[in-house]
Order: C-alpha cells, then structure tokens, then sequence
C-alpha cells in the first residue's frame, strides 16, 4: 500500500467554493459496498435510505476562530497563525507560517480590526516539524476576539454568513475545521429523521490538523497522525451499544464521528464513556467495530480522511464511486455534495 494509491486528478472547477441553499439541497451519491450499485439523489432524500431503528451519530464541535495575524514587534516580519489544540492554559498548540521566522523565543504580537491589540501577546516556547509551534499567549480570553473562522485554502470566494461553516448542531467549541458531513443537514432534516423513528445522538470530536495536510512519506504507515480530543458520554455509549446488540444500524456522520467511535471501542467494547486524544490512524485493512455506514464527503487526494473511507468502502470501489462523481459533476470538499456509503 502506497500513498500514491491514494491519489486522483480533480478539475479545479469541481472544487465546491460557495455553501448550497437550502443545506440539504446538496446532491448525494449512494453506495452499496456490497453490490457496488450507485444511485444519484440529493442529499434531503437521505430519509428515504435510512430506516426506523437507525441510528444517526453527529459530531456536535464547532468550528472556533482559530486563524490569526501576527507580527514580531522587533522587526517587519508577519506570522499567519492557526491554533491546533489548547495544551495548558494560555499555550496552544499552532501551526506558524513562515516557520523560519518563528523560532523558540519569538516575542509576537496581534492586530484586532487593523489596529494594534496591546493587551494580547504572546512567545514562541516550543517548535517542532512542519511549522509546528508551541505558543504562550498573554491574554487567553483574547484570542477569539482576535482570530477569524479558518475556511480552507481552496476555498477562494468570501463566506458572506459564517454560520454556514457550521452545522446548525455544533454546541461546544474546539475545532479547527468544520466537520463538513453534517453541514447537508438542517434542523428540518433532523426533527423529520426522528419522527421516522432514526434516532439521532451526538458526539464531540475536535478536528485538527489532519482534516487538510496531506499524508506525504510514500508509506502512509510513516504518517504520524495529528492528535484530537474526543468525548463520548457514558449515556450515549450505552444508546450505541443497545443498537449494536439489537443489530439496529450505527450511521456515523462524517469521518470524525467514525474516529471516536472506532477509537472508543478500541478502549472499551462494549462502550463506556471516553473523554481522550486520539490519533487513531484508519487505513485499508481496518476491521470496523461500530460503523455500518457513513455519510461523507469527498476528500483531498492522500490525506488520512481519504484513507479512511477508502478502508470503509473498499479501495477500488471509492475509487470507481470517486470517477463516477466527477462525471457527473458532484462538487467536491468542504462546500461539496455528500456520498453514503452502506
């Protein structure tokens, strides 16, 4: 297995740069791993594919403010910023662009509307590889008064309502990335869902930085996967574990839910609650404890998220369902169309 196995040739235009109206007005392409049979629908008659007993598991994080201008008082060099993970109070985990200019004992300030926020600043204290810094900030409370929601490098069109870059279910606040699977759904959707009897819970998982860095050793066993904190309560692990013991369906939203409840089965089956990180690495060969199936949308080539899915699906049939999505012209990423797979 090679990460090179992974990769696809994309046209630009395919690249979703704008959010759909109304949500579920996406389209969504359905899967049958078993029969290999695709069928072309939009994503607000994904109640027609799932049944009474079902269970739906959303990942409730939300997207935080976490991209941030910097500058180094001492001198004309500016620092784009991205927090990755809170390690202690007021150090976070950050990703420094340009690394060069961000070296252990950097003193860095931030700008707030164009104008300098005197009170916020902070020192570079520890670096790793690929632009990895540990940075002490000044004033913690300050730092989601002073970043900006980090939309993904490919998306180029300005995002005129921001909460279009959440799930209209996100509550608790940790990510760094939208977990984009459950943008489709909207609050309708839901309550539509549940009166068909799926039953729907929530799980938190924060995403981090390997929602977007490609893998990039040949042999993605090298990949050193970037950790990010899950919880799942002992409530909804009890809910989880009745459906799986009935053999009711588990539809995990996103490949983030797929993670903590692949992650938390590996801690304790049956379930319990988990309130860890997580750098559960899923790669083709995986046996799957919880997933039966998975709403999903279409992934950078070589990153983890691919991998993923492609350990789900089978390889040669994501890759088939993939072809058939440029086709056909579905839209692909963050603001992209959506694919089940069962």
């Amino acid at each position: 297995m090679k990460t090179s196995d992974f990769d696809y040739e994309l046209p630009p235009e395919l690249i979703g740069q704008t959010p759909v109206e109304p949500r579920d007005s996406s389209r969504l392409l359905a899967l049958d791993r078993r029969s290999g049979i695709i069928e072309h629908r939009h994503f607000f008659e994904i109640i027609d594919c799932v049944k009474a007993g079902d269970v739906l598991v959303f990942n409730d994080s939300r997207v935080i403010p976490a991209r941030l201008n910097a500058n180094k008082p001492d001198s004309e060099g500016k620092l784009e910023i991205l927090l990755l993970r809170r390690l202690e109070p007021n150090v976070w985990e950050t990703l420094v662009k340009p690394a060069k200019r961000a070296k252990v004992g950097t003193k860095i300030g931030f700008s707030f509307t164009r104008r300098p926020l005197a009170k916020l600043t902070g020192e570079i204290v520890g670096a790793e590889e690929d632009g990895i810094r540990l940075i002490r900030f000044s004033n913690e409370e300050l730092l989601y008064k002073t970043g900006k929601i980090p939309l993904p490098p490919y998306i180029h069109e300005k995002l005129a309502n921001k909460e279009r870059y959440q799930t209209v279910y996100s509550r608790i606040s940790g990510s760094v990335a939208a977990p984009t699977a459950g943008l489709h759904f909207t609050a309708e959707l839901i309550d539509s869902l549940r009166k068909k009897g799926v039953e729907c819970l929530f799980v938190t998982l924060h995403v981090g930085l390997d929602t977007f860095r490609p893998v990039r050793e040949e042999d993605p066993l090298k990949h050193i996967i970037h950790k990010e904190y899950g919880v799942l309560t002992q409530e909804t692990a009890e809910k989880i574990s009745l459906a799986k013991a009935e053999k009711r369906r588990v539809i995990a939203v996103g490949t983030t839910s797929v993670r903590l409840l692949e992650a938390a089965a590996q801690a304790h089956y049956p379930l319990q609650a988990f309130s860890e990180w997580t750098d559960l690495f899923i790669l083709p060969g995986y046996k799957f404890q919880m997933v039966d199936a998975m709403i999903t949308n279409y992934h950078l080539p070589k990153t983890t998220l691919l991998m993923l899915v492609s350990a789900f699906a089978g390889k040669d049939l994501l890759k088939e369902a993939y072809q058939k999505a440029i086709a056909e012209k579905y839209r692909f990423y963050s603001f992209g169309d959506a694919m089940l797979i069962f």
